[in-house]
Formats: structure tokens, C-alpha cells, sequence
């Protein structure tokens, strides 16, 4: 995980829609950054939907909400459309961002061990300064204590 006031790494990575975003796009902004495993999963559509009945909130205190996972563009879009995802959704296929975050990690599930993503949640204040980290958060529970830092 990085530390807390580093500067956050750029990236220029795809969203649902084709479009190239770049963390630098958002200067004079907060930023939520959230990684998570894999599109319609439980875990990971409980996280966006929560983001999602948020958003407004985080919106009206001057934030974006970005979304980052290994899954392609026509993932994200058929995951933005099941859940009417109101926020940005970025492709990270050659893991540029994942492992620039150092989020992409050993994990061990049933008993097999594999490469993954780790649950992570950076906020990111107005200058691209890292001003929160949160590691292995709880998918359901970490768009409302994101918000709580806002």
C-alpha cells in the first residue's frame, strides 16, 4: 500500500465507454480511488452499489469516484448498465494503475493460492496528494467510511 501524503501516481487507463482518463484529469478535485477484484461479483457489486447510493453525497462534497479493476471495457459497461453505475469504471487489463498502487498481491482462496487484486480504497486530495489508504476493506462498508473522511 502507499503512504499516506505521497504523491499519487498517474495513470492513463480506459473507462466502460472507451474513454481515456487520467488521475491528472482531476487536479482541483478529491478523488476516490477504489480497486476492487472482479465485475459481478458479490462482494464487488455490493462495494459499487454502495458508491452508487452515494454518489449524490460525495458529489456535493467536490469528489469523483473512480473504480479500477482487471476486467475489460465491455465488462465494465455491462456491469455499469446491470447496476445503473452513475461514476467512472476503468480498465486496468496490463495492471499499469494495480501495480503502481500496489494493490495486486498473493491471495489464498479454498486453498489455492493465486495473484489478485487486493480490496483498496485511496483518497486522493485536490493536488494528487494520497490523504487516506485503506487495505482488505470491507466491500459493503467502504463507500460509507470513505464518505465519513470526506
Amino acid at each position: 500500500m502507499l503512504e499516506i501524503n505521497s504523491k499519487a501516481p498517474d495513470f492513463a487507463l480506459q473507462d466502460q465507454n472507451g474513454e481515456t482518463h487520467r488521475l491528472s484529469d482531476y487536479r482541483g478535485k478529491k478523488v476516490v480511488l477504489y480497486f476492487y477484484p472482479k465485475d459481478n461479483t458479490p462482494g464487488c457489486s455490493a462495494q459499487a452499489c454502495a458508491f452508487a447510493e452515494l454518489y449524490g453525497d460525495f458529489t456535493e462534497k467536490g469528489a469523483v469516484i473512480l473504480g479500477i479493476s482487471r476486467d475489460s471495457t465491455a465488462s465494465h459497461k455491462k456491469f455499469e448498465t446491470k447496476y445503473n453505475l452513475p461514476f467512472i469504471i476503468l480498465s486496468d487489463p496490463e495492471l499499469e494503475a494495480i501495480k503502481a498502487y500496489d494493490v495486486w498481491h498473493e491471495k489464498t482462496m479454498c486453498g489455492k493460492t493465486s495473484m489478485g487484486v487486493v480490496r483498496t480504497t485511496y483518497l486522493i486530495d485536490e493536488n494528487g496528494t494520497i490523504i487516506s489508504a485503506a487495505e482488505k476493506v470491507k466491500a459493503k462498508n467502504n463507500p460509507s467510511d470513505t464518505l465519513a473522511l470526506l
